[in-house]
């Protein structure tokens, strides 16, 4: 499962780094027919996408799109099975940057060539590159650091007397400090990613990597500072001053200094043993009293010094050519698992132990199983079967009718990706969920007519299941129990599973389809301040008590008023 999700994540260019979740331009099959049921479904992946770090980890779950193939669902439960035993804390990625490489070499690096198409390809690499034409073009070479060749037959020799002249022969490892230049942007991620615990993947990149990060530190130039060397000049003049001071030179020795310019034997030692004890370089100084520097001498020594600085630079680039040229794939290679970590991770927060795999079956039976989409929630059991495919759910207002249609929704979503669930549930392998929400308009002619022609549309089979929500608030009210009565039963001839959710149940109570059932969540009555008093868990068989007639008796018991108490010992008569 996970190289699926690696190629996934390749095929589509999903990164940790965008900004904002990718548009992917899919065409999955979904098992939810409707909008009402797919905004669900989506709510349900939004509340486990919040246990992810980037924006685009939660296109993975594109991947787990429909299928009706119980193995394909096997491999997936198992798959979040291995999840479920670790506890994976990704809150660290938070921390990762986006990659924005800093690194340049020190030195000015020229490509050069005597080949028009390889001059051509390195223009094409974003290579600064020359085209060798003439010798005068080999000769303004000597102001670059560091000089590559590749293909240059003719100025070969001119080229080797350059010190700073490295010699490829595949164009490929031409200016490797490009791809030197893309990983020090992943410098800080990747110290990042070694202190906190990840996966053996992301650590085995990581060891690749790592050594690497020595190349970006150029450090400080080895060259011969000019100030400085005149400073230790300066100290070495005051030293020897004191040591002159405490020879007692013949006259022979004074004459010679004087006529002659040579030093004595005795005052030569006194020079050396200074300029070495302050590790002053002897060629680049003038050997007398006073101490002087040798400008020329003291340039070229520079020279040479930076010239093979920079090419033993150069050359360490060029000794991890095979590391260098896979920076790119490895980089890329690095962002997928990464992707992939914050996954996993976000899954194994969103698994509890209270959680169970869900278990195909013939039929919806749901123990003690908790909604993700409202808090506090109160464990909820339901079933259907095939005696029973149809529910004609009644109950009071805020009862929990919609709350019960939107969590086996919500279970059907939970169950096709391969994620376990709150309670214990068996499920059929629904192939389309037809789903009607609560129309929240005025009554019409338009809208009624809209339902209808949306219900004609369904493709019944015996794995197909209806829900919907007061359906009967876009028509007359006298009509509405006979339209839900024969609806379901047309659609419970042809194997469908349906949960109807109403206020009419009264009325389908006298015309109950055969294999439906009615199941109530019941009002069961007042508190001690005349609060409504709802069980939210259906009971399955039993038509609920009428919200009406408990609101009338709240305030007949609340307000001092005759009619109130008239209009309930009326409703009480009538009801028993």
């Amino acid at each position: 499962m996970k190289s699926k999700i690696i190629n996934f994540i390749k095929e589509n260019k999903l990164s940790p780094f965008n900004s904002n979740k990718s548009a992917l331009n899919l065409k999955n099959e979904s098992v939810y027919k409707t909008r009402d049921g797919k905004s669900i479904s989506i709510k349900t992946l939004q509340k486990i996408s919040a246990n992810f770090i980037f924006a685009d980890t939660s296109n993975i779950f594109h991947l787990f799109s429909f299928t009706n193939g119980l193995d394909e669902l096997k491999k997936r439960q198992e798959f979040f099975r291995g999840i479920s035993e670790k506890n994976i804390s990704n809150k660290f990625l938070e921390k990762l940057k986006i990659p924005k490489p800093w690194w340049k070499p020190r030195y000015d690096v020229l490509v050069v060539t005597e080949d028009a198409e390889t001059f051509t390809l390195l223009k094409k690499m974003g290579c600064p590159a020359k085209m060798l034409v003439s010798e005068s073009d080999v000769s303004l070479l000597e102001s670059y650091d560091v000089v590559q060749v590749i293909k240059s037959d003719e100025f070969s020799l001119a080229l080797e007397s350059l010190p700073q002249a490295i010699f490829f022969k595949k164009i490929e490892e031409v200016y490797l400090e490009r791809y030197l230049e893309l990983f020090s942007g992943w410098i800080y991620n990747l110290n990042l990613l070694k202190e906190n615990s990840t996966n053996e993947k992301i650590n085995e990149i990581l060891r690749i990597l790592m050594p690497l990060i020595e190349l970006t530190k150029d450090g400080e130039s080895d060259s011969l500072d000019p100030d400085k060397l005149s400073d230790k000049i300066l100290e070495a003049n005051k030293i020897l001053s004191e040591k002159i001071k405490q020879l007692t030179l013949s006259g022979e020795s004074l004459m010679e200094i004087l006529n002659k310019g040579v030093l004595p034997l005795e005052l030569k030692k006194i020079v050396e043993q200074t300029i070495t004890e302050l590790d002053i370089p002897r060629n680049a100084v003038n050997v007398g009293i006073p101490l002087s520097l040798d400008e020329e001498e003291l340039n070229k020594i520079i020279q040479r010094q930076t010239a093979n600085e920079f090419s033993n630079l150069a050359e360490r680039v060029k000794e991890n050519a095979s590391q260098l040229k896979n920076i790119p794939k490895i980089l890329e290679e690095l962002s997928e698992e990464i992707l992939f970590f914050d996954f996993v991770s976000g899954i194994s927060q969103f698994i509890n132990s209270e959680m169970n795999f869900p278990e195909f079956s013939e039929e919806l039976l749901i123990e003690n199983s908790k909604s993700l989409l409202i808090e506090n929630p109160k464990p909820i059991s339901f079933r259907l079967s095939g005696k029973e495919k149809c529910s004609i759910l009644t109950g009071a207002n805020s009862g929990g009718k919609t709350t019960l249609i939107e969590h086996v929704l919500q279970l059907i979503t939970l169950s096709q990706i391969g994620l376990p669930v709150l309670g214990k549930i068996k499920i059929p392998l629904f192939s389309e969920v037809y789903y009607f929400a609560k129309n929240k308009g005025s009554m019409s002619k338009g809208a009624f007519e809209t339902l209808l022609t949306q219900m004609s549309e369904i493709k019944p089979g015996n794995k197909t299941f209806i829900l919907a929500d007061e359906i009967e608030a876009v028509t007359e009210p006298g009509v509405a129990g006979n339209i839900i009565t024969a609806t379901a039963d047309y659609y419970l001839k042809q194997n469908c599973f349906l949960i109807v959710a109403t206020h009419l149940g009264h009325e389908i109570q006298k015309i109950l389809p055969e294999n439906s059932r009615i199941d109530g969540i019941e009002a069961k009555g007042l508190t001690e301040n005349f609060d409504l008093i709802v069980d939210h868990n259906p009971v399955l068989g039993r038509l609920a008590h009428s919200t009406p007639e408990l609101i009338v008796e709240k305030m007949a018991n609340k307000e001092n008023k005759e009619y109130f108490k008239y209009l309930n010992t009326y409703l009480k008569n009538r009801l028993k």
